[in-house]
């Protein structure tokens, strides 16, 4: 264990048995859709109508695979799984447009989100890194009240490359100026979590239990981020930061 980071167990779906929960980050990085946000029935929604509108259907299997992919190479699989890879530029474009329609008219957060980021943010500087687009990210932050307590959005950009590559959550870190073994990544996908273990983060995964394969590199699975285990941590972390 060196500076207070605790050393990296086997996965566990326990929260009670975690070392992370005796640990303070020094910067907490969110992934946002599915994880701070709902927005994940959104992107079912818009690839399947985008798919519709060319007369083209999702492979079995499909969702599953584009959950927290990039929304560029989400519009690539959907092309060259149904073998008409020329339709990937006009399919991401349909894919991205219906997203902002859907989002926009009914943002909704992820149960404990608003809860944990508030205390979170007393602790710790927060980032967010995503693979969607900067504005779509901050319109959901903001439209959800949580933008303000977010110091930086890392997006994908010519020098940054999409999760799951790693570069999104070494660009958080370094900008809430901690090391990426000192930040805690907040995600609910295969592919954030590769991303963030790749970057040398701690990772709290949220969601249903994916299984031990499926979650390798995870410190903490918990089911919700309303988990009480989470905001037990989260307060004692708050009373640290008031004591000092």
């Amino acid at each position: 264990m060196l500076s207070g980071i605790p050393e990296r167990k086997p996965t566990v779906n326990q929260p009670s048995l975690s070392p992370l929960l005796s640990w303070t980050p020094e910067a907490v990085v969110f992934d946002c859709d599915g994880t701070l946000m709902d927005t994940e029935r959104h992107w079912q929604e818009a690839r399947q109508t985008a798919l519709r509108e060319f007369g083209l259907r999702a492979a079995p299997g499909f969702a599953e695979r584009a959950k927290g992919l990039h929304y560029t190479e989400c519009g690539q699989m959907m092309a060259d799984e149904n073998d008409c890879p020329d339709l990937a530029g006009e399919l991401t474009t349909a894919l991205l447009d219906h997203f902002r329609v859907l989002v926009a008219a009914n943002p909704r957060t992820m149960p404990g989100a608003p809860e944990l980021v508030a205390n979170a943010a007393k602790f710790a500087p927060l980032a967010v890194a995503s693979n969607c687009p900067a504005d779509v990210v901050e319109t959901c932050l903001s439209n959800a009240g949580l933008l303000p307590y977010f110091d930086h959005i890392v997006v994908p950009d010519s020098a940054v490359r999409p999760k799951p590559a790693p570069d999104v959550y070494l660009t958080a870190a370094r900008l809430c100026g901690a090391a990426p073994e000192a930040s805690l990544a907040v995600e609910d996908s295969r592919t954030g979590i590769r991303a963030a273990v790749r970057a040398g983060l701690r990772v709290m995964g949220v969601g249903p239990w994916p299984g031990e394969e499926a979650a390798v590199g995870v410190d903490l699975w918990v089911a919700r981020l309303d988990d009480p285990y989470v905001f037990e941590w989260t307060g004692r972390r708050v009373a640290q930061a008031v004591a000092h």
